[in-house]
């Protein structure tokens, strides 16, 4: 069954007709709504059913349609009359529905079957309603009342209730999964925020539907609360001296990232198989919500890669890749490319790096944090394969960072140690050049 859900919202497939009553002693409201069974088995509104009501006790009609919500009014029936409603669509077969009254407030809701579009006439009506046992029912006729029409009928009337008690529990899930997702925000926007609490709140909403629509936007959040429940625990560990105590809360800490890696992929791959939305509203949600996972599975997927398991790194990069194409920003999709290449640094992968690092300098020549990456990047290969052209190269970068960075820049005291130890250990010192570092001059 087709359901709806936004990130600030949730919208219930069940629609509840709830208007107070508009009733007098004479007069009341008589309301309903159509519903017409496809192929897929999924109820839909109709548009333009034909309502034909026809009063029993004594002679009176009242027609009209439904609206493009499939639904229908008579808003000043005699309250004392007793009723025959019949309902008509074009690919339906009709819908009787027998000794209703106005003013009493229960909806008139019909779900129909496919069918040769029969209009009943007030005869067929009466006469369907009549065969299929009065007291309140619905019967699906077309004048007839045969074993098989009755069957069907039954079928009708099963599958109708079937699809009513799946919508009460859409609708039970759609108000814990709203007070899930308004909760688990509370908690995790208050000052300071309650991981703890945000984490377990959503929980409770995914419990309730882990397949609903609205699933993605609380693994997005619940991704978010546990990526920097992560941090808290792992700056926390680092800092204790003592070393049984500081292990066990790295664990902790990478715990934290990898289900904070999980969550996202999850409410990535969920949001990718959700059909995509025709109403302008709802595909602007889908693009926010889009957004808003893919950039927190590339946080999650940075934390995961260099605290947790240095070897998803393509992982990494899909996910940094993905982002950055949804990404309308250039300083956050710039920021994002940077961050990319410093994660498959810090996960040992400097081969990789330095081809991302390459990619900003291309661009942006003077970019420092991506001069220190190449350096750090190139020095690491030049180690690792005992390429001094290699090292050579990695010092020119790293010169020209120092050169270009302002003092107070976190890595510029750690980038002069690195020269003065290249110089001592490896005889190697910054060339002196008007060329880009790693390039030569044509013959």
């Amino acid at each position: 069954m087709r359901r709806s859900y936004a990130l600030n919202s949730i919208v219930a497939i069940a629609v509840l007709l709830c208007a107070s009553a508009i009733a007098s002693a004479q007069t009341g409201q008589l309301r309903g709504s159509v519903k017409l069974v496809g192929a897929d088995g999924n109820a839909a509104p109709v548009v333009n059913a034909v309502i034909d009501v026809w009063r029993t006790d004594i002679a009176g009609d009242y027609h009209t349609k439904t609206d493009k919500k499939g639904e229908w009014i008579f808003a000043g029936l005699p309250y004392t009359g007793i009723y025959t409603v019949s309902v008509s669509a074009p690919g339906a077969s009709p819908m009787v529905r027998d000794k209703v009254k106005a003013g009493r407030e229960i909806p008139v809701d019909m779900v129909l079957s496919s069918g040769d579009g029969k209009k009943l006439t007030r005869d067929q009506a009466l006469a369907a309603s009549a065969g299929g046992g009065g007291g309140g029912g619905s019967t699906s006729s077309g004048g007839g009342e045969s074993a098989a029409d009755k069957a069907k009928a039954a079928e009708l009337a099963k599958k109708n209730e079937e699809i009513m008690a799946a919508n009460k529990k859409i609708e039970g899930a759609n108000q814990i999964i709203g007070d899930a997702f308004k909760a688990g925000n509370a908690a995790l926007m208050a000052k300071p925020p309650n991981y703890d609490e945000a984490i377990k709140q959503y929980d409770t909403g995914l419990a309730a539907d882990p397949e609903h629509p609205g699933a993605p936007s609380l693994l997005t959040n619940k991704s978010g609360a546990l990526r920097s429940r992560g941090v808290e625990k792992y700056n926390a560990a680092i800092q204790n001296k003592e070393a049984a105590a500081r292990d066990a809360g790295l664990e902790l800490a990478k715990a934290d990232f990898k289900a904070a890696a999980d969550s996202a992929n999850q409410a990535v791959e969920l949001l990718k198989k959700q059909p995509a939305a025709t109403d302008p509203e709802e595909q602007k949600q889908q693009t926010t919500n889009k957004y808003f996972a893919l950039f927190s599975r590339a946080e999650a997927m940075r934390f995961f890669v260099t605290k947790v398991d240095q070897t998803k790194t393509d992982e990494g990069v899909t996910a940094y890749q993905e982002y950055m194409a949804v990404e309308t920003d250039p300083a956050k999709k710039a920021k994002a490319q940077l961050d990319m290449a410093q994660m498959l640094l810090d996960a040992g992968a400097a081969d990789k790096s330095m081809v991302e690092f390459k990619k900003i300098l291309d661009a942006q020549p003077d970019n420092v944090d991506a001069l220190y990456g190449m350096g750090v990047s190139e020095i690491s290969v030049g180690y690792g394969a005992n390429d001094k052209a290699k090292l050579q190269e990695g010092v020119n970068y790293l010169q020209q960072f120092v050169d270009k960075a302002p003092d107070a820049h976190r890595y510029k005291a750690e980038a002069k140690a690195t020269l003065t130890e290249l110089k001592n250990t490896e005889s190697v010192v910054p060339e002196k050049t008007t060329t880009k570092p790693g390039t030569r001059k044509r013959p």
